[in-house]
């Protein structure tokens, strides 16, 4: 189930990755871990327990490790805020892809270049977050909408942070496109926040299969290496810029993701369909470039005369580097 929910994670992961140079990359792959599997699968559930329960992180802990029905009872108690502050999250990093008047290659038009019109609307995607956050704070009586809103709009302040953060940090400019890439540094907060926006989704889904916080923690693990490894391989073999519209797939399914969770307030979606609408989406933008690419290869041809820098400052001629 993890794997399933992964899919997407990994490709968005591979697209930040690439423009990162090899220490950096070398720092997601390794504290990266740590955070994703340590911080987010086992810490995180506790201190979960330990405000919603409003005990010390060990008493939280004792509970999770030897009251395994009281633990998900909590934890599942706190399911409104977790999809508030993830679906809000996920739903700015989905809408910022998409509201880009710079991309050049759109996979479905007729939806993605009217969206890119709303780029001339300033902080149009917090805008339409801020939106449908409040739409949906009305299904929920004053508690629970109390909770969901500033469960909501802490998700938005957090990705603005992280966006200011890059900024201070600054970049570089891509020699290829001629665009401002994050730093490293902004760019390993920025994935870590993502990769902790999308295990909120599989922390609470876990309780479907078992409440016990040692096998959810190896089996989200074991998901959060998947996505590691899935990125490497997507980095290492250039397959990004082979698979045009591998990337926009993950962003519809990161936006899909998204308002399953803010949705799930009210309408309780089975974990299994929830990987599978990510999993069908990418499945039909990998399709959706394999086809194109064999239709027009030309582009392609064109796209791999240029040369490609490497982390490691080598200059390869004749990769792709789109």
């Amino acid at each position: 189930m993890e794997t399933s929910l992964s899919l997407d994670n990994a490709v968005v992961n591979a697209s930040i990755l690439k423009d990162m140079d090899e220490k950096w990359q070398r720092r997601f792959l390794t504290w990266g871990i740590l955070i994703a599997v340590f911080g987010m699968r086992i810490v995180f559930p506790i201190l979960i327990v330990s405000f919603a329960a409003m005990v010390t992180p060990w008493e939280a802990t004792r509970i999770a490790i030897t009251d395994h029905k009281l633990y998900e009872e909590i934890v599942t108690g706190a399911h409104i805020g977790i999809s508030g502050f993830g679906g809000a999250f996920l739903m700015l990093v989905g809408l910022s892809f998409f509201f880009d008047e710079d991309r050049e290659h759109h996979w479905i038009g007729f939806i993605e270049k009217p969206l890119a019109a709303f780029a001339k609307i300033p902080f149009a995607p917090y805008l339409a977050t801020a939106a449908i956050i409040g739409g949906l704070s009305f299904m929920l009586d004053a508690a629970e909408q109390r909770t969901f809103l500033i469960a909501g709009f802490s998700g938005v302040a957090v990705y603005f942070l992280v966006q200011k953060f890059g900024d201070f940090m600054g970049g570089e400019e891509d020699a290829t496109t001629g665009k401002v890439v994050r730093s490293g540094a902004a760019s390993f907060v920025y994935l870590e926040f993502l990769d902790a926006s999308f295990s909120f989704d599989g922390v609470i889904g876990a309780f479907a299969i078992t409440n016990d916080i040692l096998l959810i923690a190896l089996g989200l693990g074991i998901g959060a290496m998947f996505v590691r490894s899935m990125t490497v391989a997507l980095v290492k073999g250039g397959h990004l810029s082979e698979f045009r519209f591998l990337e926009p797939g993950a962003f519809y399914a990161i936006v899909a993701l998204a308002v399953i969770m803010l949705i799930s307030i009210r309408v309780h979606t089975p974990e299994v369909v929830t990987g599978l609408v990510g999993a069908l989406i990418i499945g039909l933008s990998l399709w959706a470039s394999i086809r194109h690419k064999k239709l027009f290869p030309h582009e392609y041809e064109e796209e791999g005369e240029a040369d490609a820098i490497l982390p490691t400052g080598e200059v390869v001629p004749g990769v792709r580097t789109t």
